[in-house]
């Protein structure tokens, strides 16, 4: 390869800097809308309501009213204390069969009026914290197939999993209703292979790959421009103004742990510590850690989950040698890079 670490390095995007985001205690997720189909769905199957809305803050009365708003915080713990419960396994799929389909907001309207699959995406990074708050999507075309991943927005910790199931469910089921037959996406989730497998081969038809370097999902970019069958037509009321009362002054696009690996990815080449990040984020550096802590994150866990998902790329995409990837990503030599990417893979892989 001709390029130069220096030029390699300039590929990634310079001068990034911190946008406004949510935090894991914000109240801004409509609880009449995917949380209330989550637990009526988990009353219907004998979970009992004191059991379900434990610690929660939640009250099923007060959810009908539309303008209870509850924070990634209230969702955490309310998925928590369904994982719990002996039938959990099935609720994640179920959730995400009826996620893009069953709710009426405008931007579950423009999702289902998309032409194609690429239209679809857009729109998904576009209304992610409308669509998926709780989850930060990414994107990025690796060789002939385009890949998504879905990476923790605000400190979901073993929720993860359940959120991981619920958007791969959901954006399969999307597809697969558009298209009329079953798109052959590839799954790749982060964790072992769990115990309720057959969850996975009814609801993911076997298409997963466990104990993947993370959660994602890739498809032939030959589907991305097909068009759409079942696609709903455009009416007069799509005009209409945003109905939403936070859709249109909602302050942030993505949450605190997204937007700090935006920062840390987009800034890797100046090598940023956590002083320099504190700055950039405008607070000081034992601000910072609280407020990691807060994330149940630390800044070396996000530093280096940046840096692996960097290196992935560079080695196994772009085509880099193990020298320029060591160099831009501030490792002595290649076998500091070597024992480094050694911890975070389990070993030197071209697997998500």
């Amino acid at each position: 390869m001709n390029n130069t670490a220096d030029e390699c390095i300039a590929e990634v995007s310079s001068c990034y800097h911190p946008t406004p985001y949510f935090e894991i205690d914000t109240p801004f997720i409509p609880a009449h809308e995917w949380p209330l189909m989550l637990i009526d769905m988990a009353l219907s199957r004998g979970v009992e309501e004191y059991k379900l809305l434990r610690n929660t803050g939640i009250f099923r009365e007060d959810i009908p009213s539309k303008n209870l708003q509850l924070s990634p915080q209230q969702c955490f713990q309310l998925i928590h204390n369904i994982q719990k419960q002996h039938h959990h396994q099935e609720l994640g799929f179920l959730l995400g069969h009826s996620l893009f389909s069953s709710l009426e907001t405008t931007a579950t309207r423009a999702l289902n009026r998309a032409t194609n699959l690429q239209a679809a995406i857009d729109i998904l990074v576009d209304q992610q914290t409308q669509l998926m708050p709780l989850l930060q999507l990414r994107t990025c075309y690796e060789q002939e197939h385009l890949v998504i991943y879905w990476q923790d927005a605000c400190g979901a910790e073993t929720t993860l999993i359940f959120l991981v199931e619920m958007i791969s469910t959901a954006l399969s089921s999307l597809t697969r209703w558009h298209c009329d037959e079953n798109i052959p996406w590839q799954f790749y989730v982060t964790h072992s292979k769990p115990a309720y497998i057959e969850q996975y081969e009814v609801h993911l038809h076997n298409k997963v790959q466990f104990s993947s370097h993370a959660n994602a999902m890739s498809i032939a970019r030959d589907y991305l421009y097909i068009p759409w069958k079942n696609n709903c037509a455009a009416t007069p009321t799509d005009a209409l103004p945003i109905t939403h009362p936070n859709l249109q002054s909602m302050p942030f696009h993505r949450g605190f742990l997204s937007e700090l690996y935006n920062y840390l990815h987009s800034n890797i080449h100046h090598n940023p510590s956590l002083d320099k990040t504190a700055a950039a984020f405008g607070m000081s550096s034992a601000s910072l850690k609280r407020k990691l802590k807060k994330h149940h994150s630390h800044f070396q866990e996000q530093y280096d989950l940046v840096r692996k998902d960097l290196a992935l790329y560079w080695l196994h995409q772009a085509g880099w040698s193990k020298d320029q990837v060591a160099q831009a990503l501030h490792f002595y030599d290649v076998a500091n890079l070597r024992r480094a990417f050694k911890k975070w893979t389990g070993g030197l892989s071209a697997s998500r």
